[in-house]
């Protein structure tokens, strides 16, 4: 498993390059997995809206964020989002393959 991105920023504007160093660096490792590959694979095409969305779950805990990824507890209804849903299929669908 890759500890670190693997996308380029190049090409990328400031906004998506800060948004994926963000990513990339959350605080416990385990959630710079989960949302830095969810974000080396959706970035370059993200909308306005989807970063937007993506930067209100980064702020979230990274405890509680995991805890809600894993389904361990469900996500506060302000989070409970479409992006939220997009991040935890990713993150499924990463680890059964």
């Amino acid at each position: 498993m890759t500890l670190g991105t693997e996308l380029s920023s190049e090409g990328l504007d400031a906004k998506r390059r800060r948004l994926l160093f963000r990513a990339w660096h959350r605080g416990i490792k385990e959630m710079d997995i989960v949302m830095g590959r969810f974000a080396d694979a959706h970035i370059a095409a993200f909308s306005d809206a989807d970063m937007e969305a993506l930067e209100l779950l980064m702020t979230v805990p990274d405890q509680q964020m995991l805890a809600c990824v894993l389904g361990a507890e469900p996500p506060e209804p302000e989070f409970d989002t479409p992006m939220f849903h997009r991040l935890r299929d990713f993150h499924l669908a990463d680890t059964a393959s």
